[in-house]
């Protein structure tokens, strides 16, 4: 699998892969006007590594300085599914939540996505200058 990068845009993020460390990351603002157009590429992506991730550790890096409802929505469904597979498939696999310190609003929403997950390891971490 090769590493590869999306740049953001005005209203995405922007989406990379790192194949050596396996690690995903989504860094900066997400508010598309449909979700769907920009979340599915994503998420076929993510199935078809999934599939073939074996007993690797896969790390996601969300820094997310703002998104709006669809988004969150969409993160929702983002760690339903890696939930089930930590759950169904023993995937080891590692959410990282970054936020700034003086962000409350992105602290306060890693801690909510935090209590909703029971299984899937999801880290909330302090932005380092």
């Amino acid at each position: 699998m090769d590493s590869w990068k999306t740049a953001a845009t005005k209203y995405t993020p922007e989406i990379y892969f790192d194949a050596s460390m396996n690690i995903l990351g989504l860094k900066g603002e997400s508010y598309p006007e449909n979700i769907t157009e920009f979340s599915s590429p994503l998420f076929s992506w993510l199935e078809n590594y999934l599939e073939d991730l074996g007993k690797n550790t896969f790390t996601i890096n969300i820094e997310l300085i703002y998104f709006n409802s669809s988004s969150s929505k969409m993160l929702l469904d983002l760690f339903d599914l890696l939930e089930e597979e930590v759950n169904d498939n023993n995937k080891n696999i590692v959410v990282n939540w970054i936020f700034d310190i003086e962000n409350d609003a992105a602290q306060e929403y890693g801690e909510e996505f935090q209590e909703d997950l029971e299984i899937l390891p999801f880290n909330l971490v302090e932005k380092e200058e």
